[in-house]
């Protein structure tokens, strides 16, 4: 049982004392150096869990707002040929930059969060596929894990037992995966500005079962998610 934020919601050494997991933000707008992955690694717990969001060349389309925080714009012409998991060089260049920053993490997981554009259409299903199929020879031991956006529980979930994914889900909104790791992504009941009450931590709770990651994504993540940890104390 872990528990932490999407992204250091409090200054990083305040963070590691209160918290064993934390969901990087940063390789998903723009990778970190390598150089700064690594000191993050080295001034923490021997037993503190990172995770990371992969960059959003390889999910999101170059249509995204998100695409503004880019160093370096993407190139008009080239629109074709990001996100959605298309058989690109640049995806694939994407994902080896992704790669390289969970080795000087040592991250456990790699997280794909598709955007609401990502409908499930065959071509999609066939992007995805091919993507996670050639993904998992270099992944390792690393985790791959998904976050789709309106697609039917039963069609996302075949396609994680097919391909070996963690299928990531907001509890409050979707049913939790049968089995395996179970990485909650708390958004927000109703939105980002939602604050957890007392009998929503306790719902939550009965729904930990086995291993189960808790990464709270609203405003007041950090005071929610030190709540849960309370409720959570022996």
């Amino acid at each position: 049982m872990r528990v932490g934020c999407c992204g250091f919601a409090l200054a990083q050494a305040a963070y590691y004392r209160l918290f064993d997991i934390v969901e990087v933000q940063q390789t998903f707008y723009q990778p970190p150096r390598l150089e700064t992955l690594r000191r993050w690694r080295h001034t923490t717990p021997p037993d503190f869990v990172f995770t990371l969001k992969a960059w959003q060349l390889i999910t999101h389309l170059p249509s995204s707002p998100t695409y503004r925080r880019l160093r370096q714009p993407i190139a008009a012409d080239s629109h074709d040929r990001y996100g959605a998991f298309r058989p690109t060089a640049e995806v694939y260049a994407a994902w080896q930059i992704i790669l390289q920053c969970a080795q000087a993490l040592g991250a456990r997981l790699v997280l794909f969060q598709t955007p609401a554009s990502f409908t499930p259409l065959a071509q999609h299903i066939e992007q995805l596929c091919a993507f996670i199929s050639q993904a998992r020879l270099e992944a390792g031991g690393l985790r791959l894990a998904w976050e789709p956006r309106g697609w039917p529980v039963e069609l996302a979930q075949g396609l994680c037992d097919e391909l070996g994914l963690i299928r990531v889900v907001d509890p409050f909104r979707d049913a939790p995966p049968p089995v395996g790791l179970r990485y909650f992504r708390l958004h927000g009941v109703g939105g980002y500005g939602h604050v957890y009450t007392d009998a929503e931590l306790e719902h939550l709770r009965r729904l930990c079962q086995g291993e189960t990651w808790c990464l709270f994504n609203n405003r007041s993540m950090a005071a929610d998610a030190q709540r849960f940890q309370r409720l959570l104390a022996p």
